[in-house]
């Protein structure tokens, strides 16, 4: 059986978390980081990691568990609630995706819906009630790895060999999908910026700016017949 694990990323409020999140899902073997909602992210921290992990985006959580059940992969929700178990017993039994929660409160009901069982990490000082959410990423990953047997990657003096860079590079800075997404994506904005939850024409919405970019992106690259990859 082959064993794997995701990272489903979710209304984290800082994003330039997601970049360091990327450092540590290549360096305990995440297959893919799914990010649902928002597709840009900050690669501030990612050391170049970004380049090395595939990266695929749903616009909800139901899409996204529906994709992790087709693969026959349990949802394990990293927040502390009444019957979550230490993630260092290793409740694990296979393919495994890790929901991390918002830095400040956690993972919502609606996160927890999707979560067939949960995982903390054990504290043994008396200093804070939480850890950051990458820290906690890290630990969760690592354990899971130990579980699941992953080879060691191989060192070379003080310091583990980083695979070469794919030749085939993006920019990433946005999680990058099909025509057919970004264009259902844009509608989508459409219809809501004319209900009034978002206003599109201000100049410096970043997130306005990023995907009107990569729609023109898109557009380039159907004229020259070749497509995003995922």
């Amino acid at each position: 059986m082959v064993v794997e694990s995701y990272v489903v990323v979710h209304n984290i409020a800082k994003r330039h978390n997601v970049g360091t999140l990327a450092r540590s899902a290549t360096a305990f073997g995440v297959s893919e980081l799914i990010l649902v909602g928002r597709r840009e992210f900050n690669a501030f921290g990612s050391h170049g990691s970004t380049s090395h992990v595939r990266f695929r985006h749903f616009h909800s959580l139901q899409d996204a568990r529906q994709f992790l059940k087709d693969r026959d992969c349990d949802i394990c929700g990293v927040e502390i609630t009444e019957n979550a178990m230490p993630v260092n017993h290793h409740p694990f039994t296979k393919s495994t995706a890790f929901l991390l929660g918002n830095e400040g409160t956690g993972l919502s009901a609606k996160e927890c819906e999707i979560c067939d069982f949960f995982v903390y990490i054990p504290q043994y000082g008396d200093g804070t009630a939480s850890l950051n959410v990458t820290v906690a990423a890290s630990i969760v990953l690592h354990q899971f790895g130990v579980w699941a047997g992953f080879p060691e990657r191989t060192r070379d003096g003080n310091k583990f060999i980083v695979a070469e860079k794919p030749a085939k590079q993006t920019r990433r800075s946005f999680c990058a999908e099909t025509a057919d997404s970004v264009i259902e994506e844009r509608k989508s904005r459409k219809e809501q910026n004319s209900n009034g939850f978002f206003d599109e024409s201000a100049n410096d919405n970043p997130s306005s700016n990023l995907l009107d970019g990569l729609f023109s992106d898109v557009r380039k690259l159907q004229a020259s017949g070749n497509g995003l990859d995922g």
